[in-house]
């Protein structure tokens, strides 16, 4: 499922912030005066530093009886395809506003410069440099990922081993040095690497500027000599026939869209087209079945998709369809020795269902129901070997792992006792094997991976993860709360403080939430939030509907005309955080990026006053005229998620009752930080810059409104893992400033 990266009833009060909405007179809550905003010194220090104003030529856009006025549309380059792939040729008045964004936002942001480094440096100092993964077993060697003191980019390399005891007997080989591919580019992404099945050569998929346009290279081990560059036109996906002659690649058009699987000779030369997909709301992605007996083309849109198998080990085959595509349709298959699983929502199972098929005849009319649906336990992830099946499961938004033995037919789960935690379940390269490789970890509990044997149930701990400057799960209290929806549904809600942070309602608090696409946030370990949890800010995700925390229909419940659930439930979360003392109203960051970065929009716009501040990150805010643009990458594919406004009446209404730009009001809002990449191909530069220029413009206080575009990347933002971290930091430094965290410490550190 591409993403901006997985419906019911509409309600009475949603009807009418629609009908409000279209005659621009929306009120989106009964209270629209924020809080006053947080005291100090930088705060009013910035205040006083001129912000740009970009210049309003007004367009008038009539659709489907509507009308609505943009008045910074200009912004969007005309040519913006061409400045994905070539990012000089922007056009000159809008880089020159660009460029005094960036200024404004350094200027603002200056005094913090020594606080940015310090979060910088403490969040690098939780990480171990010279980290490497647990090694994969595949034929005679063990294939693994490490970084080197000090590196920005991964190593992929390799070692021979012993075949009889698997242990290491040779030397590392390099196969792929991050840090030199990178030398000579400001940005660098690497999409798949693989190495062939006859482990001479290794596939890798380069991205230099941040458009997600992927060059796909083949390098000889032995030599270490690129052999082939296959494309410059890829989406980065590819997987290897048996033969390691022969590479299955997706092509990426001129919209940024995956349309086209060719097959083609790792020497390069001419390639072949074997698929190509005639629907813009379909995407195509190509991988290999568990035991490698196939390659698999999906085509997916949002909620539908179908397959085609091709035999790994006839270079020369045909695809063949599995099903055809219906609409709200879903299934993907898992491997067996003689039958095909599929994970499937067929027949109305809303959580899912595991149904199995021959292997020489898996068609929808000899499906069969291996594990039956079961409202509230929703199947999201299932994985074969030859003689186990393993299943992720979620219920009640924590998650476990299923075991079933295909012989025996018996199952069990692998349990586990923290109050909120998170899990990941990995195959690994070998099919014929007992063993499953899985991982644990909470918000307060560094990643644990672990060798689990499926026969004996043993668990072997192989690596817990290092945090070098030292970490103590001790010091800090996880929760889980459930907080009363608008509607009387419980919103999971997972907290992380210090335990020397008083719950009395004193503290500030970060809120962080997603809410599309059915993605569910997971209740991880990660250092990023610890320089404001050991500062004394509580850190909380909102599980909210449009995730699939709570099952697939938790999903439903919270996209197209039920999409303002999202932004309510989020709301919700933080008052019941007030309510709860874990903080107060008017103490709480916002924090999301993406779709995630639209759910802070809306936020601000819906209760502004429960907000100190807000932090956008590359934030899908445009929303009428972003799904109502139809060459833009995304649009048609995620007509599904979010309704047509070109078509439909009814969708635009929705949409513009919600969409956080077109619902910018003249109130006062919390200081608000928007980021972006020029080369964005998923939320486009334009989006974020529109949405500060307009809130400028209309906001009625003093409060800041920031943007900081990134003028050499795209969607994920610096490429290097530490460049990425100093992002990080200035948006800490930014949370901690408005809620008055920032100016002590930036006063202790300057008298150092």
């Amino acid at each position: 499922m591409t993403s901006r990266k997985l419906a019911g009833r509409i309600g009475a009060g949603l009807t009418a912030l629609a009908l409000a909405a279209c005659s621009q007179e929306t009120d989106m809550t009964a209270d629209t005066t924020a809080a006053a905003p947080q005291t100090s010194a930088l705060i009013e220090r910035a205040g006083g530093i001129e912000a740009p104003r970009a210049d309003q030529r007004p367009v008038e856009i009539e659709q489907l009886g509507f009308t609505r006025v943009d008045e910074y549309q200009w912004i969007k380059d005309d040519n913006w395809q061409q400045v994905m792939r070539e990012p000089e040729v922007l056009d000159s008045d809008i880089r020159e506003l660009l460029d005094a964004e960036n200024a404004y936002l350094d200027a603002v942001m200056e005094p913090t410069a020594d606080l940015q480094e310090r979060i910088f440096q403490e969040i690098r100092g939780r990480i171990k440099e010279d980290d490497s993964s647990v090694p994969e077993r595949d034929g005679g060697y063990q294939y693994f990922t490490r970084y080197r003191e000090g590196g920005q980019y991964p190593i992929y390399a390799r070692r021979p081993i012993d075949p009889e005891t698997g242990e290491p007997a040779g030397e590392e080989e390099i196969l792929v040095d991050g840090d030199a591919e990178a030398a000579d580019f400001e940005y660098l992404d690497f999409s798949s690497m693989e190495h062939s099945p006859d482990h001479q050569y290794v596939a890798f998929g380069v991205d230099i500027r941040g458009s997600e346009y992927y060059e796909i290279r083949i390098r000889e081990i032995a030599t270490g000599a690129i052999v082939a560059t296959l494309t410059d036109e890829s989406s980065g996906d590819f997987v290897w026939a048996n033969d390691s002659e022969t590479l299955y690649w997706v092509w990426r058009d001129e919209n940024s869209r995956s349309k086209r699987v060719y097959r083609q000779s790792r020497t390069g030369g001419a390639s072949e087209l074997i698929y190509e997909e005639p629907d813009d709301g379909f995407f195509v992605s190509v991988g290999i079945s568990d035991g490698d007996n196939y390659i698999v083309i999906n085509a997916g849109g949002h909620t539908s998709n179908e397959l085609r198998l091709i035999d790994a080990n006839d270079p020369t085959a045909e695809p063949q369809l599995i099903a055809p595509r219906e609409e709200n349709v879903e299934y993907y298959l898992t491997e067996a020795r003689d039958r095909f699983y599929f994970l499937t929502n067929a027949d109305g199972a809303v959580d899912f269902k595991i149904v199995a098929a021959p292997i020489g005849n898996p068609g929808r009319e000899n499906w069969e129901d291996v594990v039956a649906h079961r409202p509230g336990t929703l199947i999201n992830a299932v994985i074969g070997f030859a003689d186990w099946q393993v299943r992720m499961e979620r219920q009640n938004a924590l998650p476990r792992i299923v075991v079933h033995n295909y012989g025996s037919g018996e199952e069990y789960d692998i349990a586990f006792d923290e109050e909120a935690y998170s899990l990941g379940i990995s195959q690994g390269y070998e099919f014929e094997t007992d063993t499953l490789r899985f991982s644990y970890e909470s918000p307060s509990t560094p990643e644990e991976t672990y060798d689990f044997d499926m026969a004996t149930r043993e668990r072997v701990l192989l690596k817990r993860q290092e945090v070098p400057s030292g970490h103590d799960p001790e010091d800090y209290v996880v929760r889980r709360i459930m907080a009363p929806g608008h509607d009387g549904v419980e919103i999971p809600v997972t907290i992380l403080h210090h335990r020397d942070t008083p719950v009395d309602g004193s503290a500030p608090l970060l809120l962080y939430g997603y809410g599309s696409y059915g993605i569910t946030i997971p209740a991880a370990f990660r250092v990023t939030p610890l320089p404001l949890v050991d500062r004394g800010m509580v850190y909380a995700i909102a599980h909210i509907r449009g995730g699939m925390a709570n099952g697939y229909q938790w999903y439903l419940d919270g996209k197209l005309e039920q999409k303002i659930n999202t932004f309510r439930d989020f709301v919700s979360a933080g008052e019941a955080l007030a309510s709860e003392g874990y903080t107060s109203r008017g103490n709480i960051v916002a924090y999301g990026g993406s779709a995630g970065g639209l759910l802070v929009g809306a936020a601000i716009n819906l209760q502004p006053d429960l907000f100190a501040g807000a932090i956008a990150a590359v934030p899908f805010v445009d929303v009428i005229n972003t799904m109502s643009d139809a060459e833009l990458p995304l649009t048609p594919p995620e007509w599904p998620e979010w309704g047509n406004p070109i078509e439909n009446a009814q969708d635009y209404e929705t949409m513009y009752a919600y969409s956080p730009y077109d619902q910018i009001q003249e109130m006062d809002y919390p200081h608000v930080l928007a980021t972006g990449g020029l080369t964005d191909p998923r939320v486009t530069y334009w989006e974020p810059t529109k949405f500060v220029a307009r809130l400028r413009d209309r906001r009625t206080d003093d409060g800041l409104t920031l943007l900081k575009m990134n003028m050499g990347a795209g969607h994920g933002g610096a490429s290097g893992r530490f460049d990425s971290l100093r992002e990080t930091a200035l948006n800490w430094a930014f949370a901690l400033m408005v809620v008055g965290l920032a100016d002590e410490e930036v006063e202790a550190i300057a008298a150092e």
